[in-house]
């Protein structure tokens, strides 16, 4: 992976932007159930050894008379003490990496009391500068209502962000449902880079995590790279594109990957990166390359869920843009708990999307 500089994915992009940050004088602090193993198995930051049951966290090492550490604490499956602590931690050391780690998304349910009262409002109400980061991890991969979806919508919902006025880094909460190992590395290491602190939830992957499609190269890690908010599509030819698709997270990779089996050369796909702030200017300068195409927003989540609310609005009063849905129709719950309706709303949801060729 290294040698070649090719095929990084998210845990690689992970720990360079934990190494990165650790040599530049930062603390990188996560907790979170599994969190040093990886719920998916996916991070190991730190080690085990099997004779003698010791702890070894490389990223400790990386460097002799090394003064700054990472520490991965496997907390409690008790969200509302863990953020609570977490929150304070975050306050009283700006220049620490500070992370909480949900085992699937919807279990931050049980601290939303904090979140609501603390985290996104502390700003607000008492002036405190946070830069807690919330990893929720997001999607649907039929895996039933309890273990689907991070409920993009309420974090869009608890932001300040302006509905008919483009907004700046002044909001009081980050949002973002990223697409590669590499926009991972930038947003973790913008937290501690920049001189203020935000709090950011991130629609964390599951299925991305272990994707091929889902990688990076050495080159978007190094000099002159940054965090992109919108990702245009460099694949199609601008005067053929019939219809806009945007979207955001893992959702991307489907419509892709649909777009490839249909041999289809109209469709372009945009990708809004960080939601909040709502990047209006990057996305406009990527639509005004299709003026005549037909916009819609394409999502996973059902009508009610997920960020249609949120982008609607503001693609329509900033913008100046009429979109059209295409994703799942309304539901109370977050996810079907049966794979042959899962499946059959993927198929239906593609089928919105690719309607003008299908």
């Amino acid at each position: 992976m290294m040698s070649t500089g090719e095929g990084i994915d998210w845990a690689m992009g992970e720990a360079l932007a934990f190494g990165s940050l650790l040599l530049q004088g930062y603390n990188v602090r996560l907790s979170g159930e599994d969190v040093s193993r990886g719920t998916f198995s996916n991070r190991h930051v730190t080690m085990y050894d099997q004779n003698t049951g010791a702890p070894y966290t490389a990223l400790n090492h990386l460097q002799s008379g090394q003064t700054t550490k990472v520490e991965a604490i496997d907390s409690l499956l008790s969200e509302e003490g863990v953020i609570g602590f977490e929150y304070g931690y975050s306050l009283e050391d700006p220049n620490s990496l500070v992370l909480w780690e949900a085992q699937f998304g919807d279990f931050f349910n049980p601290a939303q009391v904090i979140f609501d009262q603390f985290v996104v409002s502390g700003e607000a109400k008492w002036v405190l500068q946070s830069g807690l980061v919330s990893l929720l991890p997001h999607g649907y991969d039929g895996n039933g209502p309890d273990h689907t979806s991070a409920r993009l919508e309420r974090w869009l919902q608890l932001s300040d962000s302006k509905e008919c006025t483009a907004d700046t880094d002044d909001v009081n909460v980050q949002v973002a449902n990223c697409t590669t190992p590499a926009q991972y590395f930038h947003l973790l290491r913008r937290q501690m880079v920049r001189p203020f602190r935000k709090p950011l939830v991130l629609m964390a992957p599951k299925a991305l995590l272990r994707s091929p499609d889902a990688v990076s190269t050495i080159a978007e890690f190094g000099p002159g790279t940054t965090f992109q908010r919108v990702i245009g599509d460099s694949t199609v030819d601008n005067n053929e594109v019939k219809r806009v698709l945007i979207c955001s997270g893992k959702h991307y990779y489907t419509l892709r990957n649909k777009r490839d089996e249909l041999k289809d050369t109209t469709t372009a796909i945009i990708r809004i990166e960080e939601l909040c702030p709502f990047p209006s200017s990057e996305l406009q300068k990527e639509l005004n390359k299709y003026a005549d195409a037909e916009k819609f927003w394409a999502q996973e989540e059902s009508r009610n869920s997920g960020a249609w609310s949120f982008v609607n609005p503001r693609v329509k009063n900033i913008l100046g843009h009429e979109l059209k849905y295409a994703g799942r129709k309304e539901c109370a719950a977050a996810a079907v708990g049966i794979s042959k309706r899962h499946a059959q709303e993927v198929k239906d949801i593609l089928n919105q999307a690719f309607s003008h060729i299908l």
